[in-house]
Order: structure tokens, then C-alpha cells, then sequence
């Protein structure tokens, strides 16, 4: 399929990664940030970080600030900091118009994979380079993996499908190899590094896009892959929800381009969010351990998986359809507070709302909000959407008074899930290989500075009972 593409177009992408500056950009800023670890190191390895109590140790390490991250910070506040820019900063400074994707003004994830990675804001050009360069590599997509991930069944988790997709790239990695000839110093492991994380972050459409034909289309292409256009817009396409793709769902071209435009808005606010969750942190760990890009994002993968990290969006869509099935309209703010006060009245919680490190209604959350708000001919008549907006009026009040929720406001749980859903990707589980496409981009930077930095495999010690015993009677 694409590989017949491939020697065609060898010398033309030899020739686009010369002249691509996000590895130039890159290689510039290493020296300096090595040089700043060594100068904490050496001066400052003694300064206490917070006290960490037994409660703590026995209680999943929450709060522990004890794991280095480059990319994004967290704060209380103002949520999350993608090198100390805030969601609105980003989409100010860097949600300007992109040629590549025929002028539509969006904020791209490919402007946030540059600006993780150098701590720098793009051009406009640096962006639109960026993406060329990801659908270039994109068509040396190895045809056996191809082949591979086509073959898995139907009714298998789709993030068990995208782990193996992933792990199986493996065999392709430039670092694995490189390690394995004993011929690469360890101030170069980034290089090889870096090769494989854009490698793996250009194929990410094309698994997406054969998961979700796998599990709807008899695993026949919904779309075609194109290295013209950006790197969402291929995952739009590639899902059939694009007028030039199989458009599964008769989408006008208005309809198509919001969709496309849904989905650059999603990856671009879900690239990072710090490096305790999850997924990152078993990417991060793994790798610690010298696992190229693809084992050690596969790992991620299967913790996003887990109901705890990544199920969140779906938990909503099913609350929000269930709550509509049981009142009489999602404008009756009286039968909604009702409906709450049932829900925690009977010890359960309101998917959706509550974040463990928010103060405030989560930036993410105010986005996808917004971008439902702008298109009102499109979502007034949904009543789930409406029912998702009036919810985030009513609920604060309800969580406040039931006085148990540290954080009664939304995060983007609330919303992004019943946005796609409403254009017809109706296939919960499959959202969060959605989320997956955009979180590997934290994640896999995070991997590339790493190993620029030389830090170490990740090895933190345990307590057994005696010792936690022993500590409680002293």
C-alpha cells in the first residue's frame, strides 16, 4: 500500500528533513538544559522537597514531588502550563492559520509537539514544515505492521490493538539497532531517540485510522492516508469523517472540516499533562530502562487503558444519555439537580467533575466548551450537548453543597467525549485511542529529553510492613 510510495519519495524526504528546523531547534537547546541539571545537582541535591509521610508511601505516592518533567507543570489555578503557557496562551500565540490545512485557523498539535520540545513558540512556517515532515515519514509505514494490526479482530480493545501496533515497530527502531551494534555514546542516544518518536508520532493516523476500520468497517480503509494535509486532519480522514474519505456518517463539507477541526483542538490541549499520570509515567519508566520509544509508549498505552486514567470521556457520554433517558428535557434545571442529588445520594460520584490537582474549572474544559458554543446551529438541538453545557452551570452548586468533592467544577471529561460522539464516533471504547494520538506526544518528548540529559533508570525504594511498622513506633 504505502510502501510502494516509499522509494519515490526517499530523496525528496532525505531532503525535507534537512531542511526541517525542529531538530536543529532542538539540538541547540540540549547543551544548555545539560548544563543546568549539572548545576542543580552538584549544588542544590540536598534540598528537601515537601515531606513524605507513610500516607503517602501506602497511598499511591499522590503528591510526592519527586519525578522531573521537562514539558508541562500543574497548577492548582490555572491548570496545566505546557512550557509555562497556559491553554489560553497557547491558543492566542499559537492558533493563527496554517497553510498546509488550506487556512482553517486552529491550534495545531504539531505547533505543541515544537513548543514541547524546545520550550519555543513556532512560526507559522516551523508548523507547517513540521507537518510536511510527519507526512513524509508517515509513508515509510512498515507494510508488515500494516498487515499485522489489519488482521486483529473486531471485537478486541482498541487500545489493545494500538499497544500491539506499537510494540510491534519495535523491529523498526533506530535506537534499538543503533544500541545493539555497542556503537553510540550516551550523549547521542537522543539523536536515535528523537528518529523514533517522530517515526511513531507520524504513524499514529494510520493506526487510528485502521483500529477504528477494524472495529466498524470489517477492517476495510475508511479513508486515505495523504501527505499533504496535517497530521489531524490524516486521523479525520482515516476515520471516514472527512468528504474525501469513505464519510461514514454524510457529512457536509462544513460538518467534515469542524469535525477535522474538533480533533486538531482535542490533540492539541491533550499533548501533555505532567509526568505523574499514568501513561506517561510508565512511558517515562520504561525508557528509563533503555526501551525505545515504541515498548515504552506501548506500556503507556495500557495504562491509559486502565478505567481510573483514560475512560473518563466515556463514563460521561454514557451519564449524560442515561440522565436525558430519565428526565423530562435537559432545560429543567430543577429535575437536573434532583437527578444529581439521587447520584450522590447513593455514594456515586458525577462523571466528569473533580480533578486531583485543579482549584478551578479545568482551561481544557473552557476550549471545548467554547468550541461548542461557537457552532450553536450545530449542537442546540443535540440534548446531550446541551445537557453537557447546562450540567456545567448547575453542577458546581450541587458538588459545593454536598460539600465532599474538592474540586466541584469540570475538567475535559465533561465535554470532549460528547462532542464525538455527536458527530457519529459512537464506539466508546474507541475514544481513547483518540487521547492516546495526542498524549504521545508529552510523553515521547519527555523520552528524547531523557536520554539529551542522561538521566537514569527509574528505580525508587519500597516498604514492607515491618519497616512501615517500625516507622510508626518511632
Amino acid at each position: 500500500m504505502i510502501s510502494a510510495r516509499t522509494v519515490r519519495n526517499f530523496h525528496s524526504f532525505r531532503a525535507l528533513r534537512a531542511s526541517s528546523n525542529l531538530k536543529d531547534a532542538l539540538r541547540d537547546v540540549i547543551p544548555t538544559k545539560r548544563q543546568e541539571l549539572l548545576d542543580i545537582k552538584k549544588n542544590y541535591s540536598d534540598v528537601k522537597v515537601g515531606d513524605i509521610t507513610i500516607g503517602s508511601v501506602i497511598g499511591g505516592m499522590r503528591g510526592n514531588q519527586s519525578m522531573f518533567w521537562q514539558g508541562t507543570s500543574l497548577d492548582p489555578q490555572e491548570g496545566i502550563r505546557f512550557q509555562g503557557l497556559t491553554i489560553p496562551d497557547c491558543l492566542n500565540q499559537m492558533g493563527g492559520i496554517s497553510e498546509i490545512h488550506g487556512g482553517r485557523s486552529s491550534l495545531l498539535p504539531e505547533s505543541m509537539l515544537w513548543l514541547l520540545m524546545t520550550g519555543k513558540t513556532p512560526t507559522k512556517q516551523q508548523t507547517n514544515d513540521l507537518s510536511k515532515e510527519l507526512g513524509e515519514r508517515a509513508l515509510n509505514f512498515p507494510s508488515k505492521v500494516h498487515k499485522l494490526v489489519s488482521s486483529l479482530p473486531e471485537g478486541m480493545h482498541p487500545m489493545t490493538q494500538l499497544a500491539i501496533g506499537l510494540a510491534s515497530l519495535n523491529q523498526y527502531s533506530s535506537f534499538a539497532k543503533e544500541y545493539e551494534k555497542g556503537t553510540i555514546g550516551k550523549n547521542d542516544y537522543w539523536d536515535y531517540i528523537y528518529e523514533d518518536v517522530l517515526n511513531l508520532v507520524a504513524y499514529l493516523p494510520l493506526l487510528t485510522g485502521q483500529i477504528y476500520a477494524n472495529i466498524t468497517n470489517n477492517s476495510k480503509p475508511l479513508g486515505e492516508f495523504s501527505d499533504k494535509v496535517d497530521w489531524s486532519h490524516n486521523i479525520a480522514a482515516l476515520l471516514g469523517m472527512t468528504t474525501d474519505s469513505v464519510n461514514k456518517h454524510n457529512l457536509s463539507q462544513e460538518r467534515a472540516n469542524d469535525f477535522t477541526d474538533l480533533v486538531r483542538l482535542y490533540t492539541a490541549i491533550h499533548v501533555d499533562h505532567e509526568g505523574g499520570n499514568v501513561s506517561a509515567h510508565t512511558t517515562h519508566l520504561v525508557g528509563s530502562a533503555l526501551g525505545d520509544p515504541y515498548i515504552s509508549y506501548s506500556s503507556g498505552i495500557m495504562g491509559l487503558a486502565g478505567p481510573l486514567h483514560g475512560l473518563a470521556a466515556q463514563e460521561v457520554v454514557r451519564f449524560l444519555t442515561e440522565m436525558n433517558s430519565k428526565i423530562s428535557s435537559p432545560k429543567n434545571e430543577t429535575e437536573i439537580v434532583d437527578y444529581l442529588w439521587s447520584i450522590l445520594n447513593s455514594h456515586r460520584v458525577v462523571p466528569g467533575y473533580g480533578h486531583a490537582v485543579l482549584r478551578k474549572p479545568d482551561p481544557r474544559f473552557v476550549a471545548m466548551l467554547n468550541f461548542a458554543k461557537e457552532r450553536p446551529q450545530e449542537f442546540n438541538e443535540d440534548k446531550n450537548v446541551y445537557l453537557m453545557q447546562k450540567l456545567s452551570e448547575v453542577a458546581p452548586t450541587v458538588l459545593m453543597e454536598h460539600g465532599k468533592c474538592k474540586n466541584p467544577f469540570p475538567n475535559v471529561d465533561s465535554a470532549s467525549g460528547i462532542l464525538f460522539h455527536h458527530y457519529g464516533i459512537q464506539e466508546l471504547l474507541f475514544f481513547t485511542v483518540i487521547f492516546g494520538c495526542s498524549r504521545a506526544m508529552g510523553a515521547l518528548t519527555q523520552l528524547v529529553w531523557d536520554r539529551a540529559l542522561g538521566l537514569p533508570i527509574e528505580r525508587p525504594r519500597s516498604l514492607d510492613f515491618g519497616a512501615i511498622k517500625s516507622l510508626c513506633r518511632k
